[in-house]
């Protein structure tokens, strides 16, 4: 199991051009606050709460459900002014997570990457790959005011002890950084 980006995209899109045209890059090709906030391999709950000082909450905006997969279309919102800081696309393969979490996030209460930290889910975050990306409509208006600029995301891999469980795409506004000292995502 690999997050293949058409895959996501199509889940919830006719077209992928609806969100954005997508390149794929190396982490040098990013401003440093977007690769502190995607080249690593962390959840990117935790990684945005470190950077803007925050929580977050999450806001489901669509989702798909199978037999064998819930996917959600989201944004993560800073909890202090409601400003949109992430987008995602997330899978998850229900069967590898229990009873509980499963219930838990399907009520869309709580950004993903909390859930699996409170209910200590073993997980590992495999960062597969890096996105430029020219924001289609839908981002655009996601991301207003800074609806020309060019935002960038990334597709990874979440193990859930020890299984291929989450399959994710997270995209970022074009984000200043915060301050000059260093932002290290915690664990």
């Amino acid at each position: 199991m690999s997050p293949d980006l058409r895959v996501l995209i199509d889940l919830f899109y006719a077209a992928p051009a609806e969100l954005g045209e997508f390149v794929e890059v190396d982490a040098s090709a990013l401003p440093m606050a977007e690769r502190q906030l995607l080249a690593h391999g962390e959840h990117m709950t935790v990684a945005m709460e470190s950077f803007h000082g925050a929580p977050v909450d999450v806001q489901v905006l669509a989702t798909h459900v199978t037999p064998t997969h819930y996917a959600r279309k989201i944004v993560l919102a800073r909890s202090s002014d409601h400003q949109i800081v992430q987008f995602g696309l997330v899978r998850l393969n229900v069967g590898f997570l229990g009873d509980d979490v499963r219930r838990e996030i399907e009520s869309q209460s709580a950004p993903l990457g909390r859930i699996l930290i409170q209910h200590n889910v073993l997980r590992t975050v495999r960062l597969l790959s890096l996105w430029r990306i020219a924001p289609g409509p839908e981002l655009q208006r996601l991301f207003a005011p800074r609806t020309d600029a060019t935002c960038f995301g990334r597709t990874a891999l979440i193990y859930c002890n020890g299984l291929p469980a989450v399959e994710l795409l997270e995209i970022v506004p074009h984000t200043e950084p915060r301050s000059s000292r260093e932002f290290q995502p915690a664990t």
